[in-house]
């Protein structure tokens, strides 16, 4: 009797369970959905984020607030995210704002892999390596021959988290000495760059593009393996002899843990689906953005990719995990 009855109890918790993650799914959202970005506006990712934002307030009947929280090596953004503990509010980032803090610091407000619960991949973004218009340097090859020559008198501003370890990286294993700049928002970087006060900078392309188009500054490179078409003159880092130089960054959205795998698989059909609008793709690819859609388990198996790549490269430098 006692063993019928346990066995009764697992079956009702398991259809309880059942019902609850689809009620789940089905009735969410109830109230305001707020989006949590590492970015002030006018980042690629505030854009693909507002334009998200906006077809999915009609879908989903409620508010979506996009709240921006540059600063502190993403570490603001996330924490926020993580200690609202709760469903309504969503993580939406580069993987470069936080993928390299497990080796960057010693304490964590908040833990990876139990905290940031894959929803969806919505992009990459293309990344360039700019120098001021008046460096006496048109390519990476030249540039790195100046800083050879001018040891610890050029600085440097690079988009924080992987860019900014790829890009430091490069720079032990050329025997090459730069003085770093930090920025507690990344989108002042490109005229502190037309103004010399930097004289590299690696951004998203959307970044750059407004001191592009002014003439006031250069690209040396695209930190990828295949030239762009939104600048097909200008040489890949793998052309130019640096392949370690490559920095591909994945826009995407995460939500708590206690977020059901139903769940965000609906969220997830709902964000990529305004990614079919011609109108919305044209804005995007303007922003830098190439679309790579993915749900929740695709999305995690790239992540994972992404740490044992992180991995590799922080075992040749000599970086070692701090947590």
């Amino acid at each position: 009797m006692r063993a019928l009855t346990a066995l009764l109890c697992i079956v009702v918790s398991a259809f309880s369970f059942l019902f609850t993650t689809s009620a789940d799914a089905q009735f969410w959202p109830q109230r305001t959905v707020k989006l949590v970005l590492p970015f002030g506006p006018g980042s690629s990712t505030d854009v693909m984020a507002r334009l998200l934002s906006d077809r999915l307030q009609k879908k989903w009947g409620h508010p979506v607030i996009v709240e921006n929280r540059p600063g502190g090596d993403g570490l603001i953004a996330v924490t926020s995210f993580v200690q609202s503990k709760d469903d309504h509010t969503l993580f939406f980032a580069p993987t470069s704002t936080f993928c390299m803090h497990p080796y960057q610091h010693e304490k964590l407000p908040y833990d990876p892999a139990r905290d940031l619960n894959p929803i969806a991949k919505l992009s990459r973004t293309l990344s360039v390596l700019a120098a001021p218009a008046t460096l006496p340097a048109n390519d990476l090859k030249e540039f790195v021959a100046l800083v050879r020559a001018k040891p610890g008198q050029m600085n440097y501003g690079m988009t924080p988290g992987f860019t900014e370890f790829v890009f430091e990286g490069f720079l032990r294993e050329q025997g090459l000495t730069m003085s770093k700049v930090p920025y507690r928002d990344i989108i002042q970087a490109p005229t502190d760059l037309a103004q010399d006060r930097i004289q590299i900078l690696g951004v998203t392309h959307a970044v750059a593009s407004g001191q592009m188009q002014a003439g006031r500054i250069k690209l040396l490179a695209v930190s990828a393996a295949q030239r762009s078409d939104l600048v097909p003159d200008t040489p890949t880092v793998h052309e130019l002899g640096f392949p370690k130089l490559e920095s591909i960054t994945m826009i995407g959205v995460w939500g708590p843990p206690s977020m059901s795998l139903e769940l965000r698989k609906r969220i997830s059909e709902d964000m990529v689906e305004p990614l079919r609008d011609p109108d919305i793709v044209r804005r995007l690819r303007a922003a830098s953005h190439v679309l790579e859609p993915a749900g929740p388990e695709q999305f995690a198996s790239d992540l994972q990719k992404l740490e044992a790549q992180i991995a590799s490269i922080a075992q040749t430098l000599g970086v070692t995990r701090k947590k």
